[in-house]
């Protein structure tokens, strides 16, 4: 998938314009589809600009916590196995 031209708050500041003026307006003002408006709307409806920055601080946290979590699991199941073997 192609990355967007818009930061995710130029987005959400997008997307509110959307909802006063219409989609068809909007999408010509930007130069993007109508369909990228919708799926922004879907993504980001109800946020403000300051609030996409915490969803992405969020994410990130949130996947550096499951790759911890994946090595760990990884480790005890080699630890397993090296616990039946010597037995």
């Amino acid at each position: 998938m192609r990355k967007s031209q818009y930061s995710d708050e130029q987005i959400v500041k997008i997307v509110r314009e959307s909802h006063a003026q219409g989609v068809a307006e909007t999408a010509k003002k930007y130069k993007v589809s109508e369909n990228a408006i919708y799926i922004w709307r879907r993504k980001f409806g109800g946020m403000e600009p300051n609030q996409v920055s915490e969803l992405k601080r969020i994410m990130q946290e949130n996947a550096r916590l499951k790759k911890i979590v994946a090595e760990r699991d990884l480790e005890i199941e080699v630890m397993k196995e090296i616990a039946a073997k010597k037995w």
